[in-house]
């Protein structure tokens, strides 16, 4: 039995568009972000899927976006964003210029990057496990509206990547990725970077 995967990040917000960390903190999509997203919905291989979002508003509302309305959405809190604890709400360009924050010596911990007080890839990984191990005795496709991080951190473990040196493969974050997952859990790549459909092209 395969199940299909496919992970949507949410759209855009103020923090985005500053290119602020922004972690666990609840803020909305910007007007900007919502017309982005209107006019959407996920990929044909999707269709039918089962929602599951992460708590956070921005997803939320993607989710809605996406969805038309149409799907029950699941909100499920292991999807929520990593925490960036002390670094949340600054820039990388900001974090680079303090000493203090020795941002650069952590970014080469690769999938152990741990911000003082936040959470390492790693974690995130093993807090989706047994959701996504749920997913894999379920069957079925499915579509989780989450975050950059989380993402990124499914993507790490199915291309079993150590977050240091360059991507397997550049993802598009205004595009869905597609994961195989297994029943202990594991997850492999089925497709990354495609496209959101047209809401006018939705099978009659």
């Amino acid at each position: 039995m395969t199940t299909l995967v496919g992970m949507i990040r949410h759209g855009r917000t103020a923090w985005n568009g500053e290119g602020r960390l922004t972690g666990r903190t609840d803020i909305p999509l910007t007007e900007e972000g919502r017309a982005a997203l209107a006019g959407l919905r996920p990929p044909e291989e999707l269709d039918g899927a089962n929602w599951h979002v992460s708590p956070l508003l921005r997803a939320r509302q993607t989710a809605e976006i996406l969805s038309q309305g149409t799907a029950t959405l699941d909100i499920e809190p292991c999807l929520i964003e990593m925490s960036f604890g002390a670094y949340e709400g600054r820039t990388l360009e900001e974090l680079h210029a303090d000493a203090t924050a020795d941002l650069a010596a952590n970014e080469d911990r690769g999938l152990d990057f741990l911000p003082p007080g936040g959470e390492s890839p790693r974690m995130v990984q093993q807090r989706l496990r047994p959701f996504l191990a749920a997913l894999g005795q379920a069957g079925g496709t499915h579509i989780c509206v989450a975050h950059k991080a989380v993402i990124r951190a499914i993507f790490a473990a199915a291309h079993d990547w150590n977050m240091l040196g360059r991507p397997p493969v550049k993802l598009c974050w205004e595009q869905a990725h597609m994961f195989e997952v297994d029943a202990s859990g594991g997850v492999r790549p089925r497709q990354m970077n495609v496209p959101l459909a047209a809401v006018e092209d939705t099978p009659q």
